[in-house]
């Protein structure tokens, strides 16, 4: 053990000459391990919403999707999209065409985002587990011999006024023709598609506001695109790691076509909860960086106090930079303590919440959670630990060495 870290150890935990400085020492180890606990706990909240929005998103999207590069349409038959479905890590496809259309219901147009899907888009997603009649969950059918079936969104039935909305009209623009303005309907495919009794809801207004989803087939020939896809959802096989598999099918997709994960697929929701994220990190360091100016005061009078220490160490042929780093040590481990204590504390108060929900979000009912999901990273808990360091330890490092140097200077 070095000399100076011996006698910093000493001075932090020996009673002082004037207690006043054992409580400001204290006080400043606080406020450390406040601001990092806070720091932690604000990341932790952030991960926690991110996994909940993502795992609503599980419900309707695919683990990987594929969409071509230029274009909204690509063939179905095309030779490198069939490589693509059939990798050996690939358990199930899905084809899908999407498209906007409009709806007429009760003389009142409504834009809908029109979905169509095979009959294995079931085995690629979870829509059965959030397809219900408003009481129970009720069967996910998109057609039925000759009959169509369109399965609203939520955000539709209300639109609609009734989830059973019997048969209603699907327009959508024909491709190539200008719209005849004396006689509109003459440029819309006009079809018909029935109610199945049942609507869908994922929780998020991208999908629950206007989606319907139903068969490919009624969609190809709606807008006009037969043998077309707009995508194609992949399932992989139980324990492959998706990174992996994503680099793979996208090597052989040729630069023709893009493989997106569940996080890709909605980039943007999740890019500005991650600068939310970055924006509340940064705010809260400021808090760190005002929480370790009180070590620079508490080891301030820590150096006046020892006066009496410092002359007798320079007799004894201690040289300067000794003295300093007695009290750069000083500083080091009140940072050290308040960011190991509010780590602990963070992670205390985390567990809490997850275990109890203590902190609810009310009594309303409107909300898809009780209280505020919590979800610990320890990449995080590594980041706010150097974080907190770093600032101690460069914050304190030049007063340090300014007021012993020129209370050395001063005998």
């Amino acid at each position: 053990m070095s000399l100076p870290f011996f006698i910093s150890r000493r001075y932090l935990f020996s009673k002082k000459s004037h207690n006043a400085i054992n409580i400001i020492s204290a006080i400043s180890a606080f406020g450390v391990a406040f601001a990092t606990m806070a720091l932690l706990c604000t990341l932790s909240v952030f991960n926690g919403f991110r996994e909940l929005i993502g795992g609503l998103y599980t419900h309707f999207d695919p683990e990987l999707e594929v969409r071509p590069v230029a274009g909204k349409f690509c063939n179905a038959q095309d030779e490198v999209l069939n490589r693509l479905r059939h990798h050996n890590c690939v358990q199930a496809f899905s084809d899908c065409l999407e498209e906007q259309a409009m709806v007429l219901f009760v003389g009142r147009p409504v834009i809908i985002n029109v979905k169509g899907v095979d009959d294995h888009f079931a085995e690629v997603s979870n829509i059965e587990s959030i397809t219900t009649t408003g009481t129970d969950n009720g069967p996910f059918l998109t057609h039925a011999a000759d009959v169509e079936y369109g399965v609203p969104s939520i955000g539709l039935t209300q639109q609609f006024g009734a989830i059973n909305y019997g048969s209603m009209p699907i327009c959508a623009p024909r491709g190539g023709e200008r719209i005849n303005l004396t006689n509109p309907m003459e440029s819309f495919n006009v079809m018909d598609i029935q109610s199945p009794g049942v609507f869908f809801q994922v929780h998020q207004r991208t999908y629950d506001d206007n989606y319907l989803i139903t068969s490919i087939r009624f969609a190809r020939e709606l807008f006009e695109q037969p043998d077309r896809v707009s995508s194609v959802a992949l399932a992989l096989k139980p324990g492959t790691d998706i990174g992996r598999a994503k680099a793979e099918l996208q090597d052989l997709a040729q630069g023709r076509f893009t493989v997106r994960d569940r996080y890709e697929q909605h980039a943007d929701t999740f890019r500005i909860m991650q600068i939310e994220k970055s924006m509340a990190y940064l705010f809260l360091t400021f808090i760190v960086l005002v929480a370790s100016f009180n070590i620079i005061g508490s080891v301030a009078m820590l150096i006046i106090d020892k006066r009496d220490d410092i002359e007798t160490l320079r007799h004894l042929g201690a040289p300067q930079r000794t003295i300093v780093r007695i009290f750069l040590h000083e500083s080091r481990m009140i940072t050290a303590i308040g960011a190991v204590a509010g780590i602990l504390l963070g992670l205390l108060l985390c567990w809490l919440q997850m275990e109890f929900g203590l902190l609810r979000f009310g009594n309303s009912g409107n909300f898809i959670v009780d209280a505020y999901p919590v979800s610990v990273s320890w990449v995080d808990v590594v980041l706010v630990l150097a974080t907190v360091l770093t600032i101690g330890f460069t914050t304190a490092w030049y007063p340090v060495r300014y007021l012993t140097r020129k209370l050395i200077a001063s005998e």
